[in-house]
């Protein structure tokens, strides 16, 4: 039965995609010189390589053998009108498959390709004539292999136009005479055999949406490998050298590599021709940068560039605009696609400016969002730094409020989980409002819908009802507390920043071993985030696993006795102050297992009280 049904489901999609793609074969051959040509397009061969030699290895022998080795996928763009009035054909990019032909590229047509330390490098596959079964036909060329006179150190010279089949036979047979010259002619021909082999081709239709496209490439993709459309972007981009897109694409990515590991600046100068470009200066300030608050990834860069200078929030329109979509005439033109390149570059390079990279950064550690532990949604972090450029980029906009407004609606939107679900259709409103009514209005407007007593008195106090960590209304409150540079629970001295920021742990205040002795037993239960508090850990491991009402008894004993036994507070007012500012019920050191419920309902409403009084401050 489970049979029949995947046998169903496999017609129901052929007739599905029937109209959709064109399946066929193809010889490796054929390929490579569509690829050498020009005729399709494969943006991979201008970044670093990933695969190890060894899977070159690998897919040389598969196809010596006769495996499969998976479909190759081509998208191909619409057909273009050009400035003079005539079409030009869309151009075939290689949307998956990129790998296995510069594997196949560099191994067989001799291609340098580009590896991880941006050198210019061959990959040499070495082929043994005389190899048994229980032996490697191929193997990476090595130096022992240089030495060893049964292999042919390089398979690219087989496959050379000017290789001398007669010539070669005679000499090998000459030097391993136990190989007769038709027995070696027959190995050859079936190594030479490998640019005949059929290689599956998957060419999508030019009229296909974005949206579409990316659905038959998760369906077919034999791995499941998910497409996005920041891929197609950056694969369109790639492929434009006539708009300048091969060496933008190439900015996005250093950035967004250099952002998490500045030490490989020495790497990166070693491409020459980006050093030379206009994108150096705005990458490479990154080598002396230690931030990781915003380390933006390749789609973060071209999402943000995207909404603050298209005015759009929906990734699949930038791939339209790329290609020169005319959203009115619904034809594309090449005007369109260069006017595209041009605002994307400029704001790729707004994107990457110190000044606006660091200010925006400085905008959101201001509201108390010091470390990546408190950021939980990337999409937020997006919207924000997108809005800092629009709002930068308004000469009527008081450049002295940016800041201010940028950390406030970062804040608003965390609350308000705004971009969770359906973040882009909701980021394609809030740029599109912003554009019409101006931001400050169109923010009082936002505030006055979602901040209503209801949601701090009750919605928000409801929302703090969870076990999850990375909760965003849990990472607001530790905000707050980072914003008015609490101390610690008691502590006195110890910042809250300092633990979030350096090897302070969060721990419970109802002990978990403590609830689980005493019944609660359930993890959503003794995990609640309105039982968790950032604590000193020397002062965590001397309360183990001690009540509230046997610990917090002898703190405030302390400041009779002046001797401090837990954390370092040994004067009533500042403890009661510490309790405060921690949202801690003044009666806590009555506190037993029995008060737990009523412990976390009171702090909740404490917490919700504290992150409106930071939300107003800011």
């Amino acid at each position: 039965m489970l049979f029949f049904f995947k046998k169903l489901f496999y017609i129901e999609l052929t007739l599905i995609m029937a109209e959709k793609y064109n399946a066929s074969n193809i010889a490796v051959e054929q390929i490579l010189n569509y690829i050498k040509s020009g005729e399709i397009a494969i943006p991979e061969i201008q970044r670093p390589f990933v695969w190890k030699p060894k899977q070159v290895r690998d897919l040389i022998d598969s196809l010596y053998t006769g495996y499969p080795t998976g479909y190759l996928i081509i998208s191909q763009s619409p057909n273009m009108k050009l400035k003079d009035g005539t079409l030009s054909e869309g151009k075939k990019i290689m949307i998956d498959g990129q790998q296995r032909v510069t594997a196949m590229m560099t191994a067989i047509m001799g291609m340098e390709i580009i590896n991880a330390d941006f050198e210019k490098k061959r990959i040499k596959i070495s082929f043994n004539p005389l190899a048994t079964d229980e032996d490697e036909c191929f193997k990476v060329q090595d130096n022992a292999i240089l030495k060893d006179k049964r292999w042919i150190a390089d398979i690219a010279d087989v496959f050379k136009s000017s290789f001398d089949m007669w010539s070669f036979v005679n000499d090998y047979c000459s030097m391993n005479p136990e190989i007769s010259g038709s027995e070696l002619n027959k190995v050859l021909m079936q190594l030479i055999e490998i640019k005949n082999r059929q290689i599956g081709l998957i060419t999508l239709d030019k009229e296909l949406t974005i949206d579409e496209v990316t659905e038959i490439f998760i369906r077919i993709n034999s791995q499941g490998a998910k497409l996005n459309q920041s891929d197609f972007a950056m694969s369109k981009i790639a492929a434009n050298e006539k708009y300048g897109g091969n060496m933008l694409r190439k900015a996005i990515d250093y950035f967004s590599h250099l952002a998490v590991q500045p030490d490989w600046y020495s790497d990166m100068i070693k491409d020459e021709e980006f050093m030379k470009s206009q994108f150096v200066d705005n990458v490479k300030w990154l080598k002396d940068d230690k931030e990781d608050i915003f380390d933006p990834n390749y789609g973060d860069i071209l999402r943000v560039a995207f909404m603050a200078k298209f005015g759009r929030g929906k990734m699949k329109d930038l791939v339209s605009l790329l290609g020169g979509r005319d959203f009115e005439s619904r034809d594309y033109k090449e005007e369109i696609a260069e006017e595209s390149f041009n605002k994307l570059t400029d704001g790729v390079n707004q994107f990457m400016n110190k000044f606006s990279f660091t200010n925006f950064i400085l905008a959101i550690k201001s509201a108390g969002f010091v470390s990546t532990k408190l950021i939980n949604s990337q999409m937020t972090l997006d919207f924000a730094y997108a809005l800092y450029l629009i709002l930068h980029n308004n000469n009527g906009f008081d450049k002295e409020r940016i800041k201010h407004y940028v950390s406030k609606w970062y804040v608003f939107t965390t609350l308000t989980s705004r971009y969770i679900t359906s973040p882009e259709t909701m980021m394609d409103i809030d740029i599109r409002r912003i554009e019409e009514k101006g931001f400050i209005e169109y923010f009082k407007e936002l505030e006055a819908a979602n901040l209503s007593d209801i949601f701090w008195n009750v919605g928000l106090v409801q929302n703090l009802e969870t076990s999850a960590i990375n909760s965003p209304y849990f990472n607001v409150f530790l905000a707050s507390q980072v914003h008015a540079s609490d101390n610690s629970l008691l502590m006195n001295g110890t910042k809250v920043r300092d633990l979030i920021t350096t090897l302070g742990d969060i721990h419970h205040i109802f002990p978990k071993d403590y609830l689980q002795k005493n019944g609660i037993a359930e993890k959503s239960k003794y995990n609640q985030i309105a039982n968790y508090t950032y604590l000193d850990t020397t002062t965590n491991i001397a309360i183990g696993n001690k009540a509230p009402n046997e610990y917090f008894s002898t703190v405030f004993g302390q400041c009779v006795s002046k001797e401090a036994k837990y954390g370092n507070i040994v004067d009533i007012d500042v403890l009661n102050n510490n309790l405060l500012t921690n949202c801690i019920p003044n009666d806590i050191q009555n506190m037993q297992v029995t008060d737990y419920d009523r412990f976390l309902i009171s702090r909740r409403k404490m917490m919700a009280q504290k992150i409106k009084e930071y939300y107003n401050s800011l």
